[in-house]
């Protein structure tokens, strides 16, 4: 990891911390985006404060935020340092009130990673590259709220299975270990995934990314992902496969 993330990444997890109360004090002002998802001034708020903190550490900073991104806009430049945000991933969790839903950054340079933060604010929960993990083991399938037909046959399947409508939220807990697998069909956005899967290769979990066995290369911000996640340490005894 590039000298100058490890510290830039806990300056962005105290801003977080710092803007908590003025976040939760305007989880309520709601708009609607033209495919009908919720946006709040929370998540506006959020993602031009981060993204101006990183400007003063990161000259000549490309930043991909979910709020920000352009629909259409030109290829996204690998050149230099790119940041890849969403400051709340899970809003409708966040305007609903409740506690599930997280911030992504990832950060990188000339096309190589250099870090990678996952916070849970409200829930006092955070990953950010080269911290040390206590892992726990798990039984539990998570899922992506995007409803698919694989998700429905996979819980019909049985054993234990979650959806919780957060990228963030079970990016961690797979990364960690409370997830024994994280499974989204569907397919979801670089600011949704790219921090999550960086992480969990970190902690050396079995990633696949549309099928095939993730690199940690850079996803196109204009395409969505499909993924399945996988750790593979401390099973519970006798639990047989996954999924």
């Amino acid at each position: 990891m590039t000298g100058t993330v490890a510290p830039l990444l806990r300056d962005v997890r105290r801003l977080v911390e710092e803007t908590l109360p003025t976040l939760l004090g305007c989880r309520y002002d709601i708009r609607w985006k033209a495919d009908g998802s919720p946006v709040t001034e929370a998540d506006l708020l959020l993602e031009r404060r981060i993204a101006a903190l990183l400007d003063q550490h990161l000259p000549g900073l490309s930043l991909i935020g979910e709020e920000s991104f352009l629909e259409g806009a030109a290829p996204a430049t690998q050149q230099g340092w790119v940041a890849v945000l969403d400051p709340i991933d899970g809003t409708e969790n966040f305007c609903s009130g409740l506690k599930e839903w997280g911030v992504s950054l990832s950060l990188w340079h000339e096309g190589e990673h250099a870090g990678s933060l996952l916070m849970l604010p409200e829930l006092g929960e955070s990953l950010a590259s080269g911290d040390s993990i206590v892992r726990v083991p798990s039984r539990i399938t998570g899922y992506s709220s995007s409803m698919h037909p694989a998700i429905l046959s996979g819980m019909a399947e049985g054993g234990e299975a979650r959806i919780f409508g957060c990228a963030v939220y079970n990016l961690f807990n797979v990364a960690r270990g409370a997830f024994a697998r994280f499974v989204n069909p569907k397919g979801a956005r670089s600011w949704d995934l790219l921090a999550g899967l960086m992480l969990a290769r970190e902690q050396g979990c079995d990633i696949l990314v549309d099928g095939k066995t993730f690199d940690g290369s850079f996803l196109d911000p204009h395409r969505r992902y499909r993924v399945d996640i996988r750790h593979r340490y401390d099973f519970h005894p006798g639990q047989g496969p996954i999924g």
